[in-house]
């Protein structure tokens, strides 16, 4: 949602994050299991937005069932 506001492609913003778009599909989608602070600091810098904007808290058994069904 932060990409389309900023017009911004998945490859372009990887560039500019310096990560791969492979890694930042993996964190756009949700599967993540951890992101570096610098990464996200990044990630952040590039598109002029808070932590809160790219981060949703879900509770583990939340995501159990989601990978169970």
């Amino acid at each position: 949602m932060m990409m389309a506001k900023r017009k911004m492609s998945l490859t372009e913003l990887a560039e500019r994050v310096d990560i791969t778009p492979a890694n930042l599909s993996i964190f756009k989608t949700g599967k993540a299991k951890a992101v570096r602070f610098s990464t996200l600091e990044r990630l952040c810098e590039v598109l002029d937005c808070q932590p809160a904007d790219l981060l949703e808290y879900r509770p583990d058994n939340e995501i159990n069932k989601e990978t169970n069904n």
